[in-house]
């Protein structure tokens, strides 16, 4: 019944109309395939152009029915290479540092990992964390087939059918979790981006004192104990004036459901119990394992201006501390990421790193669609 209601409501729209744009789903297209869903409308070049007819005919012809609408939206490893191999016709900008064909390589494996995982029941790479609620995984993906194609005319899924159902299917499951801060920098770091214009770098020894999360294990518990530790520690670093900036990195990770980002609530104590002013405090609230605490942390750095080429200082208990000067650490990042976020330094003390930030971070992946 919920299926062919909402088919009925897609059938019941006057062609012709104009699709109202989705905010939240326009901020998640931008963040999860900036190159896709910035395709401009008139750029079509041939293959390109075939290719996305075909597919649109292959879609169109099951009629709706959601499994087969699932399949036939996956790309073929043809489709996939021809429409990277277009990429620098479209005049849009990679953010990326191995160029525009890449980027578009990843944002294409990463429509195939959601519509893997949350529409046909792949497993997920964390899926203590991740992957849809098994329950109601099959109703919620036909809701997000119809879902997708009554707004499949929206500016940032217009270049293919399989962007708006990624999307969609990441909607119906709740898991906006990459655009939930967006604007980010606008809304949680503006003071910093503000200040951070002023700086002259050289006179600080670090950009920017990292501070990884520690989830609770407990919805009610805001901030762990070893997250407080995390807190007092990266506070007496600044105000001895190490660096300009304490960057909390940390999301809505453990334990699953919970509402509360590590690197927010860091950030709130460190103001209330320490008195660090705003404009001295970065968040990255997306990061949801120790890899892209380190990754995310570098987006932020570039975002603020800071020179790559200088060292940063990763503050955190012994034990993850630890892990992260670990060879263990370096395999993660290479079988996770596909690189380094960057150069692990010295251990200066049991609670202090060395980090200098590589601009492969840059990278979007959506492979991970909940942090890319």
């Amino acid at each position: 019944m919920i299926v062919g209601c909402a088919v009925l409501l897609v059938a019941a729209a006057p062609s012709g109309t104009a699709v109202v744009p989705d905010r939240v789903i326009a901020k998640l297209a931008a963040r999860l395939f900036p190159v896709l869903s910035a395709w401009p409308r008139g750029v079509r070049p041939e293959p390109v152009a075939a290719i996305l007819t075909l597919r649109h005919q292959r879609i169109a012809a099951c009629a709706g029915e959601f499994r087969c609408v699932l399949q036939a939206a996956r790309w073929t490893d043809s489709e996939r290479d021809a429409i990277a191999g277009a990429g620098d016709q479209t005049g849009v900008r990679a953010a990326s540092d191995d160029g525009i064909r890449a980027s578009i390589l990843r944002e294409i494996g990463g429509i195939k990992a959601v519509i893997g995982v949350y529409g046909q029941g792949v497993a997920p790479r964390y899926p203590k964390i991740d992957g849809p609620d098994p329950e109601r995984a099959a109703a919620n993906a036909a809701a997000a087939v119809a879902l997708a194609e009554a707004a499949r005319d929206a500016p940032a899924t217009a270049l293919d059918p399989s962007i708006g159902l990624a999307l969609a299917l990441l909607d119906v499951n709740d898991r906006d979790d990459a655009a939930a801060f967006e604007p980010l920098d606008a809304r949680l770091n503006h003071a910093a981006m503000a200040r951070a214009k002023t700086i002259d770098w050289s006179h600080y020894r670090y950009t920017a004192i990292i501070v990884p999360g520690i989830g609770p294990e407990d919805l009610s518990t805001p901030l762990s104990a070893l997250g407080k530790l995390n807190v007092q520690m990266a506070a007496t670093l600044w105000k001895a004036g190490l660096a300009p900036f304490v960057l909390f990195s940390g999301g809505t990770v453990h334990p699953r459901g919970t509402r509360n980002a590590e690197a927010v609530e860091m950030a709130r104590a460190a103001l209330e119990r320490f008195g660090l002013p705003a404009d001295a405090m970065i968040v990255e609230p997306y990061a949801r394992h120790t890899t892209t605490n380190l990754r995310n942390a570098t987006r932020r750095l570039a975002a603020l201006g800071a020179p790559l080429d200088r060292p940063a200082l990763i503050s955190t208990n012994p034990d993850q501390s630890r892990y992260i000067a670990s060879a263990t650490f370096a395999d993660r990042n290479q079988t996770e990421l596909g690189y380094q976020p960057g150069r692990i330094g010295a251990r200066l003390s049991p609670t202090q790193v060395l980090f200098q930030p590589s601009a492969a971070s840059l990278r979007i992946d959506p492979s991970d669609p909940l942090d890319p």
